[in-house]
């Protein structure tokens, strides 16, 4: 059983007392009520959901901190391998084999939770690193343990495609593509109507608890359905709800048809943004590569949402574009300066 841990530390509750009783009284005050009651949304939010915000609230609010989303370099992993860092692979047994990093530990996805509670002391380790194909598999099981408490979990960015070519060539070079960037539109969506959030149905009245049965049921159930191709997403575009997770100026410079733009740092676990998303649609979060979509993806889930990330990001259906676009919009192209010739061992 996972054992979910908080991770708002002493210090960092310390510097919010002190900010808060140096800012300024009461006009800051009624600034913030002012806010809370302009924003409050008109439907009612089932007990269970407020549980869990409550509870990942008082964790330390993960998902609007700093650490979101928690990706390392390969080349921070490569630097640190003979530190006190833990490496967890999350591939199958014969891509495992095929080549690996030194040190690194095959673990099933579904066998993450009941592997860190006894298996090994997670928080005797600087870091724990969760590997992958191309790093989206790993985003989505590094949010949920994160969320889970585990504040020393990171997914390394890129996955083995960015550790050597050997494993790029099956991963990411053979998935990026152009296929439908001259599908793409410009056209504003708005969001849903304001509604409710999934019922989650546990059972339990204890956040803590909720919590810790979302994660297990999230990991037992594997990461398939948390993950969807472009090519399903542009041939019906309306079978979804999707959801541009990115800057305004690229969602306003090409995106996928019907999709709407939802501010990163500024939906997750913030009432009146998730109250738009609908709980009767499949959803697909997608952003430059997959990886900030991954993280917040896990978090939708947690919540009962039929979310899905979208794989490769928008390197899957316009990379011709973000090629040209590059340094006038940041956009992040996989290319081979990613890939490095680190050593790999084979059994």
């Amino acid at each position: 059983m996972i054992k979910i841990k908080p991770i708002l530390s002493f210090l960092s509750l310390a510097a919010f007392v002190v900010l808060i009783s140096c800012s300024g009284g009461q006009k800051k005050t009624e600034q913030a009520e002012t806010t809370v009651k302009e924003t409050t949304p008109k439907v009612e939010v089932n007990a269970e959901a407020k549980l869990l915000l409550k509870t990942l609230n008082e964790m330390g609010d993960y998902a609007n901190s700093r650490n979101f989303p928690s990706l390392i370099k390969p080349s921070s992993v490569y630097e640190e391998l003979d530190g006190n860092i833990y490496i967890i692979d999350l591939r199958n047994e014969e891509a495992y084999k095929d080549g690996h990093i030194k040190g690194a530990v095959r673990v099933d996805f579904s066998d993450v939770p009941a592997y860190l509670t006894n298996d090994i002391k997670p928080f005797e380790y600087d870091k724990i690193v969760v590997v992958c194909y191309s790093g989206q598999i790993s985003s989505y099981a590094a949010s949920l343990l994160r969320l889970a408490g585990y504040g020393n979990v990171y997914a390394m960015r890129w996955g083995m495609s960015g550790w050597n070519k050997h494993f790029a060539e099956s991963a990411w070079l053979a998935n990026v593509s152009s296929d439908y960037q001259d599908q793409l539109e410009t056209t504003d969506h708005d969001k849903a109507p304001v509604a409710d959030f999934p019922k989650l149905n546990t059972g339990s009245s204890s956040g803590d608890e909720i919590l810790q049965q979302r994660i297990e049921t999230l990991f037992a159930a594997g990461y398939s359905d948390a993950l969807v191709k472009a090519s399903a997403v542009f041939a019906d575009p309306a079978h979804y709800y999707t959801i541009n997770y990115d800057r305004k100026d690229k969602y306003e410079s090409g995106h996928i048809p019907g999709a709407v733009r939802y501010k990163p740092g500024g939906t997750l676990g913030i009432v009146s943004e998730m109250q738009t998303i609908p709980v009767d649609k499949e959803v697909v979060l997608y952003c430059n590569t997959g990886h900030n979509s991954g993280f917040a993806t896990a978090y939708l889930r947690l919540f009962g949402y039929d979310a899905k990330t979208l794989t490769f990001g928008n390197n899957a259906f316009m990379y011709d574009k973000m090629k040209e676009e590059e340094s006038e919009l940041s956009w992040l192209p996989f290319t081979d300066a990613e890939i490095h010739d680190y050593p790999y061992v084979q059994n």
